[in-house]
């Protein structure tokens, strides 16, 4: 992935344009996946098999009474239906429901030992599944069958979908063996004086598609597994008369109906039977018909896309396992890191050897970069001018260009620590750059034009720069307008998927952003990286990556509060997250040299990053997809629990963030809401972000319009400040 940094494309007007076409990319991919979701569903029976139907109240009709009185070989494409049965000393040895890996191949070994030939009634997404098979069987001189497509109850079914079973399978074998059969038998079937009026019906609409319908005279119900005495005495004609079998390849555990075909044919064979197919034992044409080039093609391809769509289910159930449990590993992992940083830090042992306070408070410098934010800027210069740091702290307001009175409010305050410095408007980096430029103090704060502090935020923040190793600190941002909706989903994020994670990343020396909200730096060290890059979008998280590959320390400091003003409409939070995510991923590229660094920085942060941020993003269109296809054509309940049971954790690890942070743990009641719209906002926010990314599309700096919390609500920075629970 190059960086991005060629100019964008842009309209007649003028205009940039955001990457398009990848979205239809998205939406064709996701039709795709759908496609072969139902596809693999539908021959895997989770929405194909039915069962059989109840018996329903018997009124049969003249032709039915005939027919129940009739043979196994049913012609019902005429005016009255027509019947025969095999001549006496011949059968025809039926299996149903294969081909099957296991069994098929056994039954036709015990078929050739004997030099019997048999009629096999195949089950169509099986033959796509095992097409091998199907071609040993017509090899070796055996006869095949339809048995529809996915097994299914044609009297239960609408007569769309029985001739829809009836012509896949027809597919299935031209594709398989280049064959068409004109036999077919309706699963959960049996002798003729069986039929019920709902299958006879059936009966009759399959004789419409031409087929010749082949029942049974003896079943030997292996599927019940009675034993293969059992099932080789029924498999046997009486006084020599002629029989259709019926016996099943597949489906179970076809041991004894392997070992009840051996001893029923060695049986036959000394009564002088003769085991042939249907056909040839009516002295009837082959069931055979030779399939068109085009047909046998399409089945080809229609088996393919059906083997294709069962390795793709199989590898996305994994890598949707997979994923599950990496998130919920993460949460469970950075639980436990927090729970060590917090009885770390509040034990005052935030590391072994950590140097001793400050022999009297540095001075420092606050460097607000400001950009248009008239709306909020007086609030942000008196948080920090009533600050109750004891050492002197120098305010430097950078207005970057504003076309609006973001200096003059600032100048307005008449605060003598407070200097306004005006510049032609260059973006946030140029406008940092120049604060550090001008500062008069090593310790530096940076913190936006629409973000307050508390009045001991300052003191927090510079106490842990006592230690010399330490070259940045992040402090604990909060939302402070989260009366809304968005604004409470905001708030949840930042608790648990912000300040949550910091705590982690400091154990693990893979802090990746000190948020541009707030953070403190040694100016020493930010003028030795050369000053706030201008390379990417997101310049807290690649100084940070920066600080942190020098060798400096980045930790963070709970207790130094700073309240922002979040987004309050979806629109104006993409453009937010889109910015952010983008410059993530700028300087993700910028410093992919740290993964081959001895330093563990780079492979920490930059790891999680893609597995997280990036990669588990990406797959989460496809989770909604799997989780709708699975409540819509099966049982809802798993899907449900699943659900649940990650909210569940969510919610866990959310009340121990929140209760770390002294925040009301009744905010957890938008948890669940926030899998809807929210979540599926920030993984699209990822999509977008990529696309961008390897189009090659230099994305410009989105602003946030403003309304001024902190100004106009009348609302105080201690009216704000959250319980005091540690």
């Amino acid at each position: 992935m190059q960086p991005p940094l060629d100019q964008p494309p842009v309209r007649a007007d003028g205009k940039r344009k955001d990457p398009r076409g990848h979205w239809f990319m998205l939406a064709t991919g996701l039709l795709l996946v759908a496609a072969m979701l139902v596809l693999n569903g539908y021959v895997t029976n989770v929405a194909g098999e039915t069962q059989a139907v109840p018996l329903a109240v018997d009124n049969p009709s003249p032709d039915l009474e005939r027919a129940r009185r009739g043979g196994p070989v049913l012609n019902l494409t005429g005016g009255k239906p027509a019947s025969a049965r095999l001549p006496a000393r011949t059968v025809a040895l039926t299996f149903d429901d294969g081909p099957d890996p296991e069994w098929t191949p056994q039954v036709l070994d015990v078929l050739r030992r004997h030099d019997a030939k048999a009629t096999f009634f195949l089950v169509g997404s099986k033959v796509a599944q095992y097409p091998e098979l199907a071609r040993r069987i017509v090899s070796e001189g055996h006869e095949i069958g339809n048995h529809t497509y996915t097994h299914a109850d044609l009297a239960a079914v609408p007569a769309w979908r029985l001739r829809l079973e009836l012509s896949l399978t027809q597919r299935a074998l031209a594709g398989a063996t280049g064959l068409h059969t004109t036999l077919m038998r309706p699963p959960y079937s049996s002798t003729p004086n069986t039929i019920t009026v709902p299958q006879w019906d059936s009966l009759r609409t399959a004789a419409d598609q031409g087929y010749l319908v082949t029942l049974t005279d003896l079943d030997t119900k292996d599927w019940s597994h009675p034993g293969t005495d059992k099932i080789a005495s029924a498999a046997l004609p009486e006084r020599g008369r002629g029989a259709i079998v019926m016996m099943h390849d597949a489906g179970g555990n076809r041991r004894q109906t392997v070992e009840a075909l051996d001893r029923a044919l060695r049986e036959l064979t000394a009564r002088d039977y003769r085991a042939v197919t249907v056909t040839d034992a009516l002295g009837m044409p082959s069931a055979h018909q030779k399939a068109g080039d085009g047909e046998q093609f399409a089945g080809a391809l229609f088996s393919f896309a059906q083997r294709t769509s069962g390795w793709f289910a199989i590898a996305l159930s994994w890598v949707l396992f997979a994923a599950g449990a990496l998130t919920l590993a993460r949460l469970a992992f950075f639980a436990v890191l927090a729970m060590v940083h917090a009885h770390r830090t509040r034990g005052g042992r935030r590391r072994k050897g950590r140097a001793p306070d400050w022999p009297a408070p540095p001075p420092v410098t606050v460097i607000v970069p400001a950009y248009n934010e008239e709306a909020g800027i007086q609030a942000t210069v008196r948080s920090l001018v009533t600050t109750s740091y004891p050492g002197v702290v120098e305010v430097l307001v950078v207005d970057d260009g504003s076309s609006d009175r973001t200096a003059e409010l600032a100048a307005a305050l008449g605060y003598r620590n407070v200097r306004v410095i005006t510049k032609p408007n260059g973006g946030k980096p140029s406008a940092l750059n120049v604060g550090i430029a001008q500062a008069s103090h090593e310790i530096l704060i940076m913190v936006d034009g629409d973000t307050v502090f508390e009045p001991a935020t300052i003191g927090h923040l510079v106490r842990q720069l006592a230690d010399p190793a330490i070259g940045a600190v992040s402090g604990n941002t909060k939302v402070g307008n989260r009366r809304g909706m968005i604004g409470r989903w905001q708030h949840i994020e930042y608790v648990i998927g912000f300040n949550l994670d910091r705590r982690a990343f400091e154990l693990l020396d893979c802090m990746a952003t000190v948020p541009g909200a707030i953070g403190a730096f040694r100016r020493s060290a930010l003028v030795a990286l050369g000053g706030v890059s201008t390379d990417t979008l997101a310049e807290d998280t690649d100084l940070t990556m920066a600080l942190c590959r020098a060798g400096w320390r980045v930790v963070y400091e709970e207790k130094a509060l700073a309240w922002t003003e979040a987004p309050t409409t979806l629109g104006q939070l993409w453009k937010q997250r889109y910015r952010w995510c983008y410059g993530t991923l700028q300087a993700m590229w910028k410093h992919r040299g740290a993964l081959v660094e001895r330093a563990p920085f780079g492979r920490r942060c930059l790891g999680y990053l893609t597995m997280f941020q990036v990669v588990l993003p990406l797959l989460a269109p496809v989770v909604d997809l799997m989780a709708a296809y699975s409540t819509a054509v099966g049982d809802p309940l798993p899907v449900v629990a699943v659900w649940a049971g990650f909210v569940a954790v969510q919610a866990m690890t959310g009340w121990y963030a929140l209760r770390l942070d002294g925040e009301r743990v009744s905010a957890l009641w938008v948890l669940p809401l926030q899998q809807f719209v929210y979540r599926q906002l920030m993984y699209l926010v990822v999509i977008q972000s990529v696309a961008t990314a390897l189009l090659g599309v230099r994305l410009r700096w989105h602003t946030i319009n403003r309304q001024g919390t902190f100004n106009s609500s009348g609302t105080s920075v201690g009216e704000l400040s959250v319980p005091a629970s540690r």
